[in-house]
């Protein structure tokens, strides 16, 4: 990858949904797709340059559609495990992952990813 390549934010769904009470556990797609389209409108607060945003989506959400400006990705498993692969895979390109799991946070950090907490995208 080049140093032109945009900063590839990876989103936990799951995670950041989850980290405002607004009853999200009764419609879980809803809550992914109302964070995809503010993720799109709204990217990513801090990060004005070209970002290339993918949400990860597991469970019940499973399935929801990409929209312009936000690649959308059902883990075919584990959501975390999805997102480390996510940042294996993106070499040297810039990443940001955000959210709160503190497992996760490790695990991608280890492999070169920035880190931010579901307030970066989602105030509360």
């Amino acid at each position: 990858m080049s140093e032109s390549d945009p900063l590839l934010v990876v989103v936990d769904g799951a995670n950041v949904v989850g980290s405002v009470p607004d009853g999200w556990w009764r419609d879980r797609r809803g809550a992914a797709e109302r964070l995809r389209d503010r993720l799109a409108a709204d990217g990513v607060p801090g990060h004005p340059g070209p970002v290339e945003i993918v949400l990860v989506v597991e469970g019940a959400a499973r399935g929801v559609d990409p929209v312009p400006g936000v690649r959308v990705e059902s883990a075919p498993g584990s959501g975390d495990d999805h997102m480390v692969r996510l940042v294996a895979d993106a070499g040297e390109r810039p990443v940001l992952v955000v959210t709160a799991d503190r497992e996760l946070r490790r695990r991608v950090v280890e492999l070169g990813a920035e880190v931010a907490g579901p307030r970066t995208v989602r105030p509360a």
